[in-house]
């Protein structure tokens, strides 16, 4: 009969003699599978418009990790710094803005034009990198082609 410590410990957890749980270091990790869709840039680089993609992990964080570790993608998307997320000629920005204005931290936001969305919803208006993922999930990777004069 498995018993309310046992299971703690099965699922990772440490059970002090209080009572008490702590993490365990050593945690299974799950497994998760997203419909992945590209545009643009992205599409042409990963070659497919979408895929199934697994990893281990529930975060985008670590979906993006993995993605990228197997899809040279990374530097199309993701900006290194405040500058690399903006660029010149958008209007300068008024005083204050009507709504609600999100952006992830510097080192975690989009290049500017690309984007990153979690069943429709941009990343930002979530939780950033940190949005839990469930298998099934559609992570949309865009960048699009921009052409001009």
């Amino acid at each position: 009969m498995k018993t309310e410590s046992n299971a703690r410990v099965e699922s990772g957890e440490k059970v002090e003699s209080d009572g008490r749980t702590e993490p365990s270091e050593e945690r299974p990790t799950a497994e998760t599978t997203v419909e992945v869709r590209c545009t643009g840039h992205v599409r042409d680089a990963v070659g497919s418009p979408g895929l199934t993609f697994t990893f281990e992990g529930t975060t985008l964080r670590e979906f993006l990790t993995a993605f990228f570790a197997e899809y040279d993608v990374e530097d199309m998307l993701i900006a290194e710094t405040e500058a690399d997320a903006t660029t010149r000629g958008w209007a300068t920005v008024p005083g204050e803005l009507p709504g609600t204005w999100r952006k992830n931290p510097e080192g975690e936001q989009t290049r500017a034009y690309a984007r990153v969305a979690i069943n429709g919803t941009f990343n930002e208006h979530i939780d950033g990198l940190n949005t839990r993922l469930e298998d099934g999930d559609r992570v949309a990777l865009m960048y699009p082609f921009i052409y001009c004069c």
